[in-house]
């Protein structure tokens, strides 16, 4: 059975910021699932019997090699798409999470071709599809 297929997925969703107005975007590479070259907040799916903060921190500390000094849950999404003719569905667990600039690395370079710090107002394009309803969710709370 395949996760987001079969049955409902559950990923854990992040935007990381610096505290100062900057949050933490990747370029995804032609290794990624989808979205090839598209600029993207980060997240990964919630792993069996882990709990959803445990989680977060481990998926952050995966890809951006850093430690997470705060968070904020800022609410879900219900998630449907289509990924190569086949209808998907997720539910997305969003936060808001500080972390140390100074520290981010691309801790998965086979699967992000790039790093950057954008402000709101500067967004880099293309990006994930899912982000815009990410923004319009949340512009308030970011």
């Amino acid at each position: 059975m395949r996760k987001g297929f079969d049955y409902t997925g559950v990923a854990v969703v992040f935007l990381c910021h610096d505290g100062q107005g900057n949050y933490l975007f990747n370029k995804r590479s032609v290794n990624c699932r989808d979205e090839h070259g598209k600029w993207d907040c980060g997240g990964g799916s919630l792993e069996h019997s882990s709990e959803v903060e445990h989680n977060l921190k481990k998926e952050i500390l995966e890809e951006y090699c850093t430690d997470v000094l705060n968070f904020e849950f800022l609410g879900f999404r219900d998630v449907h798409r289509e990924h190569q003719g086949e209808k998907t569905h997720w539910v997305a667990f969003d936060y808001k999470v500080l972390v140390d600039r100074e520290k981010v690395r691309n801790g998965e370079p086979h699967k992000f071709d790039n790093l950057g710090w954008f402000t709101l107002d500067g967004l880099p394009e293309p990006l994930h599809s899912q982000f815009p309803k990410f923004l319009e969710l949340y512009e308030n709370k970011l």
